[in-house]
């Protein structure tokens, strides 16, 4: 299958949240959990669209225009010194279209875009422990884990 690797636009905000959903689903997030669509939908247009956008995305499109993966990513600074990176924030492609070589694109993208980026020193990116099959396609594509790091979080609005 043809797919192309393309930027976000505004006209993708609503398949974006519907790819948003499935992701959610993808990482086990109940019914109840799930966000209102329309809620989505709004949080998808500021994220990317607001003044300043917050973040940005590269988007999978198949054959048919469906949306079938993105890659989501913002740039952090302070990185090395007083360089910025690219922080890969979600990686995502669906079920029909993984092991065909669609997130190793995604992959060189990103990298193509931190590399003409002026101040750009990295990429970033974080996956979870019991993620086999993510550690697995990353060890495929050279990508040796760091283990330097602790990662917290906090939910906004907690002291």
């Amino acid at each position: 299958m043809t797919v192309t690797i393309r930027p976000a636009e505004k006209s993708d905000i609503r398949g974006l949240a519907e790819l948003i959903e499935e992701i959610e689903r993808f990482y086990g997030t109940p019914d109840a959990g799930i966000q209102p669509f329309e809620e989505r939908q709004d949080q998808v247009e500021e994220a990317l669209f607001g003044s300043p956008p917050l973040a940005s995305a590269l988007l999978v499109e198949d054959e048919a225009g469906d949306l079938v993966g993105l890659a989501a990513y913002s740039f952090l600074w302070p990185s090395a010194g007083s360089t910025h990176s690219l922080f890969l924030k979600e990686l995502y492609v669906r079920d029909a279209l993984r092991r065909q070589g669609v997130g190793e694109r995604l992959m060189n993208e990103l990298r193509a875009i931190a590399a003409v980026r002026h101040g750009c020193s990295r990429v970033e990116w974080m996956t979870d422990r019991v993620n086999p099959g993510a550690r697995a396609f990353y060890k495929s594509l050279g990508f040796a884990e760091f283990d330097g790091k602790i990662v917290y979080r906090a939910e906004a609005g907690e002291a």
